[in-house]
C-alpha cells in the first residue's frame, strides 16, 4: 500500500469537523467555548471530556487521551491510523484515490497481528460462511423460509448479514483448508471441545444472528435453533472470550447510534429480532441488551449518547419484571436519563405487535409512552389484591413512595388527585402521610437530568513550577512565532524534561513545512500516543492573549536556572537522607553545607 501523503491526510482532516464524528459516539453540550461529555475511554459521571471545535481537537482532563479527528477513532475503535484515515474520509464522503487504502485491512493484519484483530477477522469469515449458506444454498432454504415466515426481507437479512449453521459441521473444515492457528480456533468461541482436545463447529442447525461491536465488527453469534429439539436450548450465544463481553454490548448499537445522534429516543428492546423487525419497519434507533439485565456499562454507553430513552419489552408477565429491573437499574446509575415506558397490549412482544398491528401503530405507542413512575404504579396494583381494604392501604402506602420520589410538585399533586379519587380517600389526608416522604435530606442531592460542571484541567493534575513553565513556555512558542524565534536563538536553551524536548524537535520540523500552526494538523506529525496527548493537554490552556517579554524571560529563568538548582537540591538531600541512614556524621556535615549554599543559591535565582 502507499503511503498516504501528508497533503492528502491534511486535505481530509481539514474538510471535516471533529464535533460531527465524536458527536456520533458522544453526547456533547456546549459548556463555554467547548463542547464537553461523558469520556468514552473511560466510566465517568462527570464530563470531562473536552472538544475544542476552533482547534479540531479532543482531550480528555480526566484520562489524559487527547489528538484529532484520526486519533479519537484510533482510541475508540483500536484501529491503524490509515484505517482511521479512511473511515473519516468515508465518513464525510469525500473522494480519495482508492490506492492509498487498497490495502488497508491487510496492512494491519500485518502489521499489527494481535489476537484480538485476528479473532474479529474469524468471526468476520464466518459470517460471510453462514450468509452465503442461508441465501444461496438448499440446505439453507429452511432456514430461509422461517425468516421470510418472520416476515424479514431479503434486505433486512442482507443489512443484519443473519445466517445458518446447518448441520453437516462446515466451519472447522472450512478454517482448516485455510490452515488456521488451531488455538485460535480455540479461543474464538466459535467450537466446542470434547475430552479428547478436537473442535467442534459450537453452532448447528441454527438461524444465526452476527453480533457486532459499537464499531460494526462481528465479535459474536446468537443461533436460534431451527428444528425443535427439547435436548437443545432454542436460543445459544457464543461464550464471553477476549473480544466478547455479553455485560459490555448492545446489539445493533453500530446502526443504531446514528439515528439516536440524529435526536430519535434509544428504544430498549429485550430481544434481537424485536430491533430488527423495528428497524424493518423504519424504527432504526433500537437496542438490545445480551438476554441479561441491564448492566451498568451498557447504561454508561447509552447515557454517553443520549438522554432520552424508551424501554420496551414484551408485554407478558416476565417482560414488565424485565423493564421495572431496567427502571431500577437506570436509576442505581443515577443516570440522568429521561426514560418512558411501553406497555405493550395483549402480551404481545413488539416484533409480533409490528407484525400485526403495522409499525404506524408501534410509533402511537412510542408517542403514548408513559412516564416511569406511571409503569410503576400500575406494575404495583398487580402485587396487590385492591378488593381487600387491607391491600388497598398497603397498595396506597407504596404508592406514596413512589410518588415521593417525583420531582415536580405540580405532578405529585396531580397523582395525589388521583390517588384520591380512586380510593375515596381525603386528599389532605394522603398529603401529611406524603409530607415526611418528600421532605429533602440535608446533604445536597443532584437534581436528574442536570448537567454536571465539567471537570477542568487544574482539577485533576498538580503540575510542579518547571513543568508548568514548560507548558506554558511551548504553548507560547508554538501561537506565537516571534517568541519561537526568540526561545530558539538562545544559547545552551533545551527543555528540562523529554517529552517537551521531543515535542519541540518534532515543531522544529513542523515550521519548515508550515507557516503557521495548527494544533490538529501538527498531530498528524506526532506518531508516539503520549506525545500527542501531551500536545493536545498544552493547547487547551487558558492563557491570557499578548504574552510580554517579562513573562518568557520569566519561564527562561525558570528552566534554564532554577530547575538545574532544584535539581541539584533533590540530589543533595537524597544523599543526606543516606548519610542520616548509615550514621556518617561527617558525609551529614558536608551535605548540610552543600545544601545550604545551593539554598542560597536558590533563592538569588529567583530574584533575577
Amino acid at each position: 500500500m502507499a503511503k498516504i501523503p501528508e497533503d492528502v491526510i491534511e486535505e481530509i482532516r481539514s474538510q471535516v469537523n471533529i464535533v460531527d464524528v465524536v458527536s456520533q459516539f458522544v453526547q456533547l453540550k456546549q459548556s463555554g467555548k467547548n463542547l464537553f461529555g461523558l469520556c468514552p475511554f473511560h466510566e465517568e459521571r462527570t464530563p470531562s471530556f473536552s472538544v475544542a471545535e476552533d482547534k479540531q481537537i479532543f482531550h480528555c482532563f480526566s484520562c489524559g487521551r487527547g489528538g484529532n479527528v484520526f486519533k479519537f477513532l484510533m482510541e475508540l475503535q483500536n484501529i491503524s491510523f490509515p484505517e482511521a484515515v479512511k473511515k473519516v474520509a468515508e465518513m464525510e464522503h469525500l473522494s480519495v484515490d482508492d490506492r492509498y487504502f487498497s490495502d488497508v485491512g491487510n496492512a494491519q493484519a500485518s502489521a499489527e497481528n494481535t489476537q484480538q484483530k485476528q479473532l474479529i477477522e474469524l468471526h468476520e469469515q464466518t459470517v460471510k460462511l453462514y450468509h452465503h449458506i442461508l441465501t444461496n444454498t438448499k440446505m439453507g432454504q429452511p432456514a430461509l423460509d422461517y425468516l421470510h415466515q418472520r416476515g424479514v426481507s431479503d434486505d433486512t437479512i442482507a443489512i443484519y448479514q443473519l445466517g445458518y449453521a446447518p448441520s453437516q459441521r462446515l466451519l472447522k473444515p472450512f478454517f482448516d483448508e485455510r490452515k488456521t492457528d488451531f488455538q485460535l480456533l480455540r479461543k474464538s468461541g466459535l467450537f466446542s471441545e470434547d475430552q479428547e482436545g478436537n473442535l467442534r463447529d459450537r453452532f448447528v442447525d441454527r438461524v444465526m444472528y452476527p453480533i457486532r461491536n459499537g464499531g460494526g465488527q462481528t465479535i459474536a453469534f446468537s443461533g436460534r435453533l431451527l428444528t425443535a429439539n427439547s435436548d437443545m436450548p432454542k436460543y445459544l450465544n457464543s461464550p464471553e472470550t477476549e473480544i466478547f463481553n455479553k455485560r459490555k454490548v448492545l446489539f445493533n448499537l453500530d446502526l443504531a447510534r446514528p439515528n439516536i445522534r440524529g435526536k430519535d429516543p434509544a428504544i430498549l428492546f429485550e430481544g434481537f429480532m424485536d430491533v430488527i423487525t423495528a428497524y424493518q419497519a423504519g424504527i432504526k434507533s433500537g437496542i438490545a441488551s445480551m438476554g441479561t439485565s441491564l448492566t451498568e456499562q451498557q447504561i454508561y454507553d447509552i447515557k454517553r449518547i443520549t438522554h432520552e430513552v424508551v424501554i420496551s419489552y414484551d408485554g407478558d408477565t416476565p417482560g414488565q419484571k424485565a423493564i421495572k429491573r431496567a427502571i431500577d437499574a437506570f436509576n442505581q446509575q443515577q443516570s440522568h436519563v429521561e426514560m418512558k415506558i411501553i406497555s405493550v397490549p395483549d402480551g404481545m412482544d413488539p416484533d409480533e405487535f409490528i407484525r400485526k398491528k403495522g409499525a404506524d401503530a408501534f410509533k402511537q405507542l412510542i408517542t403514548h409512552a408513559q412516564a416511569p413512575i406511571e409503569f410503576e404504579l400500575s406494575y404495583l396494583k398487580k402485587q396487590f389484591n385492591l378488593d381487600s381494604e387491607v391491600d388497598q392501604s398497603h397498595y396506597i402506602a407504596e404508592a406514596l413512595k413512589l410518588i415521593s420520589q417525583v420531582d415536580s410538585g405540580i405532578s405529585r399533586d396531580l397523582y395525589l388527585n388521583r390517588l384520591a379519587d380512586e380510593f375515596s380517600v381525603d386528599k389532605k389526608l394522603l398529603s401529611q402521610q406524603l409530607a415526611p416522604l418528600t421532605r429533602k435530606p440535608t446533604a445536597p442531592v443532584q437534581t436528574p437530568r442536570t448537567y454536571q460542571q465539567p471537570v477542568q484541567l487544574n482539577q485533576t493534575k498538580h503540575y510542579s513550577l518547571v513543568e508548568k513553565a514548560e507548558m506554558q513556555l511551548m504553548s507560547r512558542m508554538l501561537h506565537y512565532h516571534d517568541i519561537w524565534l526568540k526561545v530558539s536563538n538562545v544559547s545552551g536553551f533545551a527543555f528540562v524534561d523529554e517529552p517537551y524536548q521531543m515535542l519541540y524537535l518534532l515543531a522544529e520540523g513542523y515550521f519548515t513545512k508550515f507557516d503557521t500552526y495548527n494544533v490538529a494538523t501538527f498531530s498528524n506529525l506526532i506518531s508516539e500516543a503520549s506525545l500527542q496527548s501531551l500536545l493536545v493537554e498544552i493547547d487547551m490552556l487558558e492563557l491570557p492573549d499578548n504574552p510580554t517579554n517579562a513573562e518568557i524571560d520569566n519561564y527562561l529563568n525558570i528552566l534554564m536556572n532554577r530547575a538545574p538548582v532544584e535539581e541539584k537540591l533533590k540530589k543533595k538531600r537524597a544523599e543526606l537522607r543516606q548519610a542520616t541512614k548509615i550514621g556518617d556524621i561527617d558525609k551529614q556535615k558536608e551535605l548540610t553545607i552543600e545544601i545550604v549554599k545551593l539554598e542560597q543559591q536558590k533563592r538569588m535565582k529567583q530574584q533575577v
